[in-house]
């Protein structure tokens, strides 16, 4: 019980309750229901990419195509929609195009990756580049309304269960799933084993190449459901609707506590660090902070986690150091 209260997760939801009181206090309309539920459903995007990306830092990599990646899954999903019956089964098929779309990029990224051994930031700043390019050539920035999509997704973006959104239910069953992943099958054990010592980790008999073809992979599926939850939340098609959006989900995963470097990060952390990052921005927004310097919050907000992490780190390795030499 006591390592868990000096966990890192608890150190971010104490801040996070922190600054809630503070905004609730603040601003009566922060802690009302329906304003928690925007937040949540504002931010599912962010939550079904950051858990990809929990697994790809972890690994060691980074991955800054997920927006280019989400674009391309939005943009085909959307353009395909239009072509299918007005019918409940489309809506399965839609899931499906963005999936696979979303899983051809992730497995075009690890393949290189892997295969070829090309460093993770350059691999995915070329594919990005080149999604990025492609999607303004082929849509010359054409904007899809709510009336370009069929009656069924709109009845499907608007479905409540409980009384909350079916937006909200997608990111719940990601993080699941993504936590289900890292904690008991043996690629999430392959996860952390390669992050930690890449070259213990395949003396152990684990497959380097298997496992980042898993990650970015995997990755790439949850861009295609980053798509569709998009889609049902904006009920538009935007080609550049995810221009910069790889950075602020590389800051969550880095605020929730994940190390940079490889190695460790979680998904519970990873949760916080989004919540982190909506309730700040929906704190300044209700504080009618401008855009601009609500980007210079979340930016020192960022240097501060790592720096923190960092710190503790050299604390960790100094003890260890100093240990060792004693004995």
């Amino acid at each position: 019980m006591r390592k868990v209260f000096k966990s890192k997760e608890m150190g971010i939801l104490a801040v996070l309750l922190l600054l809630g009181l503070v905004l609730g206090f603040s601003n009566p309309v922060f802690l009302t229901a329906d304003n928690l539920l925007d937040i949540l459903k504002a931010n599912s995007v962010l939550v079904i990419l950051a858990m990809g990306m929990t697994l790809v830092i972890i690994t060691g990599g980074i991955d800054v195509s997920v927006g280019a990646a989400t674009s391309a899954a939005v943009v085909i999903t959307g353009h395909l929609m239009q072509l299918l019956p007005d019918n409940p089964l489309s809506i399965a098929v839609m899931f499906g195009i963005a999936a696979v779309t979303g899983v051809a990029v992730g497995l075009i990224n690890g393949a290189l990756i892997a295969r070829l051994s090309i460093p993770p930031i350059v691999v995915t700043l070329g594919t990005m580049s080149i999604i990025n390019g492609s999607i303004l050539f082929f849509t010359n920035g054409v904007y899809l309304n709510s009336s370009n999509f069929p009656a069924a997704f709109i009845s499907f973006s608007e479905i409540k269960i409980a009384g909350f959104s079916i937006i909200i239910y997608m990111l719940l069953a990601v993080t699941l799933v993504t936590w289900f992943i890292m904690k008991y099958t043996a690629i999430g054990r392959a996860v952390f084993a390669i992050g930690g010592n890449p070259v213990s980790a395949v003396r152990a008999g684990i497959s380097l190449k298997g496992t980042q073809m898993f990650v970015y992979g995997f990755m790439g599926l949850l861009a295609g459901i980053a798509a569709i939850s998009q889609m049902a939340y904006t009920k538009s098609v935007d080609p550049n609707g995810m221009l910069g959006f790889e950075l602020t989900v590389i800051s969550a995963v880095v605020i929730g506590g994940a190390n940079i470097l490889g190695g460790s990060g979680s998904v519970w952390g990873t949760l916080l660090g989004v919540l982190l990052i909506g309730v700040m921005q929906n704190g300044l927004i209700l504080m009618h902070i401008d855009t601009y310097w609500q980007k210079v919050v979340v930016g020192l907000v960022i240097l501060f986690a790592v720096s923190y992490d960092h710190l503790q780190r050299k604390r960790a390795e100094a003890r260890l150091l100093k240990v060792e030499v004693e004995a």
